[in-house]
């Protein structure tokens, strides 16, 4: 979430689920569904091997489309 710049309430959205839900499901306090995989799978362009392989995976297979812009940093432009 921190990477694409989502709260909470952006991730339930995008997922159809309540917030508290995605506050539950991260806590641990509730489990993540098949269904859950699914479509968060969907909503960050990861695919589901990649997604529950581990954060280091998750975060080098997050499509570059989906990342927030870094506060600070200079916007990057390339001259042929």
């Amino acid at each position: 979430m921190r990477l694409t710049g989502e709260r909470q309430t952006d991730l339930a959205a995008g997922l159809r689920i309540s917030q508290t839900q995605i506050s539950r499901k991260q806590s641990g306090a509730a489990t993540w569904t098949l269904d859950d995989l699914d479509r968060l799978s969907a909503h960050y362009g990861i695919p589901v091997p990649d997604l529950v392989a581990g954060v280091d995976r998750a975060i080098q297979c997050l499509p570059a489309r989906r990342r927030a812009p870094l506060p600070g940093a200079a916007q990057l432009t390339i001259s042929p």
